[in-house]
């Protein structure tokens, strides 16, 4: 599947694919519903402790992770394209009421696309430079991305 909006640079984006057998309506109410991102959406024993979601561009999309060891790392940015079912965009680059950030680190892409009863999901963090997608591969975002697709997929069967 191509980007609507830009084309990959190996260099500076990461790219994780994926079919998931959930429908694409569950996967965006995961997504954008707070409550249920709490759940799912850091690899535990890591959790979300608030989240505040103002799905609209130039809305605040805003979570606090917190490690094992209770240290805690907020994180504010906003969001630059929201279609429904289809793609959400968000950014730490630039704050809430398109503000621009004081420590950009990267922009995700969230694509959701019908598949039978489940949907291809491909998330995409694009990065400014080369260090900070570096950074990122190395944190585990294969890894850690990976991770919380399958706790998402969890999460939407439980039916919590």
């Amino acid at each position: 599947m191509k980007s609507h909006v830009f084309k990959i640079d190996p260099s500076l984006d990461l790219v994780l694919e994926r079919d998931i057998d959930v429908p694409v309506e569950l996967v965006w109410k995961a997504w954008t519903t707070p409550s249920s991102l709490k759940e799912w959406f850091v690899p535990k024993p890591w959790t979300i402790t608030s989240c505040e979601i103002d799905l609209r561009p130039g809305g605040t999309f805003a979570t606090t992770m917190r490690s094992p060891d209770g240290q805690e790392f907020p994180n504010l940015g906003c969001y630059l394209e929201v279609a429904p079912n289809e793609r959400l965009v968000f950014t730490d680059t630039l704050l809430p009421g398109y503000r621009p950030s004081p420590k950009p680190y990267f922009t995700a892409v969230l694509e959701l696309t019908p598949k039978g009863k489940g949907t291809h999901y491909r998330a995409i963090a694009i990065h400014g430079d080369e260090a900070n997608r570096k950074s990122h591969e190395e944190m585990g975002f294969h890894d850690g991305w990976g991770t919380v697709v399958t706790q998402m997929v969890e999460h939407i069967k439980s039916g919590r």
